[in-house]
């Protein structure tokens, strides 16, 4: 039950004085609906209105607040002449324009022989000083602010309605119990959580908005500590779980080493080890495995599963997309098939009596291993001793969403792998529920792929040289078209005409996949293209996770300035995966910002997938890495990760010392924390999770 204390903050923010149910809403679409989310919505900027009392000072363009004695009304000639309003201030000519005009307002607000308090942007020209349409205009000058905050806005919504509603919220705010240790308080030198929260909205100058700004950092502490105390109580509650203690005899791991045509890693050794030992505990296990491009995930997951058989129970590997699925699936098979372990695959393709088959074996145990997509986990499916999922590829996923897929069987064992190295910051602060293992060595033999950089100016000389390629030497080319914007319209048209473009050259050796292709058209061409029958595959990035193709040693990435690292990382891992050299060509455009130029620099020079994610939240900062592409990673209101790194390691092992001390939170300052997670709504979290 939420503390009284804060009823205020999590009323309707169409309670405040002066917003009402229309406002309301707006205010909803922009933040969320309660005047605790209203008052997280940070500044982007702040204007100042300074009082002008040199006028010679003024520079055409600034911010300024005059007092002016009202002269004369000039009514338009045409309605597309403006509203003039003529006065003065000493011997000083003032004009005051207004194109969109109400005129009895203005009669009434700029009375002539009246004295006004005038605030807009100053433009003084001849000899005469203009405002266009000013901001403010009233009878004394406490009615004009002298710093206005400036808000990020949606449709409907100005920063002076925005800023009005947060100043009515703030005057209320109660004096919260103070959750932060008293010595640490005073050491940070920060102010009081409600003082903090106001002055964080009125800011005077424009360094005041910023993430590194000093009364920021007390908030954004908070808000990491409110992160990470959830997280780790979330895992505390899921360690202490029943699970089920899966203890394999090794017999089908040990026929697995038998056959595989090469030698595990240390690493992967390792990982197959820690993933074994937590299996098999009584308590349900919830690990991340994150590996980079070619690390060999798939043996470790297989490595697993058959332990997990072993021991009597069905196994479930989960992959994100159709293809992806049916490539696993036939990789697993190739070896299951000589282990007497059978292996299914089960997608939204397998329907009517292929369907039903695989179901009724499913739930009769004579499946022990399925693979597919989602599908694995609608309400008709149904397992005879499921006791492991095996989520690949899964950094869309939040806390919450990961652990619904284990509601099949309560206590199931969950392992989530990516091949996205994630940054220590992101790892920390969206899978600190998780133990975690990381494949950092790539099989012996892999050969490093060679990166090049060049510009699109060289096109007509590129597509000669990969005709070559593919015509005397036989190799085959991946083509991805540029992201111009998160959309598949834009990517679909730049797939098409460089599509129609290669066709030119290489005829019907020219393969074309984009999003808007039904999966068994995608899968067609994507077959053609593993057989060797396609010399060139053009694609937009659904191939940056996709089939193994060895043969494919080229790939072309044009306008890659547009790519996150990240995403070009694992682009470049769809080849190198023969035996013949391989190259990744990044192919950038005009005008290239020096954030791009460096982010392709560092694709240059680096092949380590963990450095990359590093560089990347460095140069796009986290709001951008947190985009639609790993839409489950949380965002934050008051912390930016690429600027508050030391706050969250700092947040995090406090939160551990916290509740090592006081793992109920029962003590007063653990009352106060309560009141905390509440206020970044952690407690609705937590309250979902721990039943997970």
């Amino acid at each position: 039950m939420r503390p009284d204390i804060l009823n205020f903050l999590f009323c309707h923010t169409e309670a405040l004085n002066g917003v009402g149910p229309k406002l309301g809403k707006r205010l909803q679409a922009l933040c969320g609906p309660y005047i605790v989310d209203l008052l997280q919505h940070l500044p982007s900027g702040v204007n100042h209105r300074p009082i002008i009392k040199d006028l010679n000072t003024i520079v055409s363009g600034q911010l300024g607040t005059l007092c002016v004695e009202i002269d004369e009304h000039i009514l338009p000639s045409s309605r597309r002449s403006p509203y003039r309003i003529l006065g003065h201030i000493g011997t000083q000519d003032i004009e005051l324009v207004y194109f969109n005009y109400h005129k009895d307002y203005l009669k009434s607000s700029l009375p002539v022989g009246q004295v006004r308090w005038v605030s807009g942007r100053l433009d003084k020209q001849y000899g005469k000083i203009k405002i266009l349409h000013p901001d403010y205009v009233g009878i004394s000058i406490q009615s004009i602010p002298e710093y206005e905050t400036i808000y990020p806005l949606t449709a409907g919504l100005t920063s002076k309605t925005v800023s009005k509603a947060i100043d009515t919220a703030l005057r209320p705010l109660p004096d919260l119990p103070e959750w932060l240790d008293e010595a640490y308080l005073k050491k940070q030198g920060w102010l009081s959580w409600k003082n903090a929260m106001i002055k964080v909205h009125h800011p005077k100058v424009s360094d005041d908005v910023l993430p590194i700004a000093f009364v920021r950092s007390r908030l954004a502490y908070d808000e990491l500590l409110a992160n990470q105390l959830a997280l780790l109580l979330v895992r505390s509650k899921m360690k202490k779980k029943r699970g089920f203690a899966i203890q394999g005899n090794g017999s089908l791991r040990q026929k697995l080493t038998g056959i595989l045509p090469f030698e595990l890693t240390g690493a992967q050794k390792r990982v197959v080890d820690e993933i074994i030992l937590d299996a098999q505990s009584d308590y349900k296990m919830l690990r991340l495995v994150q590996g980079d491009v070619g690390a060999g995930k798939t043996i470790v997951a297989l490595m697993v599963m058959l332990n997990a058989v072993e021991a009597g129970y069905q196994a479930v590997f989960m992959a994100p997309t159709d293809i992806l699925a049916r490539q696993h699936y036939a990789s697993l098979s190739k070896y299951c098939a000589t282990l007497g372990v059978r292996v299914e695959i089960l997608s939204g393709r397998e329907k009517g009596k292929k369907r039903t088959e695989i179901l009724n074996d499913l739930q009769n145990g004579k499946i022990h291993v399925l693979v597919g997509t989602h599908a694995v986990f609608t309400d008709d499916v149904n397992y005879q001793k499921l006791g492991l999922v095996v989520i690949d590829e899964q950094h869309k996923f939040g806390v919450g969403q990961r652990l619904a897929l284990t509601q099949k069987r309560p206590g199931v064992d969950l392992l989530v792998m990516t091949a996205t190295p994630i940054p220590r910051t992101l790892a920390l602060t969206n899978y600190g529920d998780m133990d975690m293992s990381k494949l950092d060595e790539k099989p012996a033999g892999r050969k490093p792929i060679e990166t090049k950089v060049l510009s699109a100016k060289k096109m007509d000389e590129l597509i000669r040289k990969i005709y070559q390629l593919t015509a005397v030497e036989k190799r085959q080319v991946y083509w991805v078209c540029p992201l111009v914007e998160e959309s598949e319209k834009t990517d679909l048209t730049a797939a098409i005409e460089r599509y129609d473009i290669l066709c030119q050259t290489f005829g019907d050796k020219v393969g074309l996949v984009h999003g808007k292709m039904k999966a068994i058209e995608k899968d067609d061409v994507m077959m053609r293209f593993a057989s060797g029958e396609l010399s060139v595959l053009v694609s937009t990035t659904v191939i940056e996770v996709g089939v193994d193709v060895p043969n494919a040693t080229v790939m072309v990435i044009e306008h890659a300035e547009r790519f996150g690292l990240s995403q070009l990382h694992q682009l470049r891992g769809r080849i190198g995966r023969g035996s013949a050299d391989s190259v990744c060509l990044l192919v950038y455009g005009q005008n290239l910002s020096e954030t791009a130029r460096k982010r392709l620099q560092v694709m240059r020079d680096s092949s380590d997938g963990f450095i990359i994610a590093e560089e990347d939240l460095k140069l796009r900062g986290a709001g951008e890495v947190l985009g639609t592409r790993q839409s489950g990673f949380m965002t934050f209101q008051m912390a930016d990760l690429s600027e508050h790194s030391d706050l969250l390691w700092t947040a995090t092992k406090d939160a551990k010392m916290i509740l090592n001390a006081d793992p109920d939170l029962n003590t007063e300052r653990g009352r106060a924390l309560k009141i905390l997670l509440y206020l970044f709504k952690k407690d609705m979290e937590i309250n979902t999770l721990k039943s997970g």
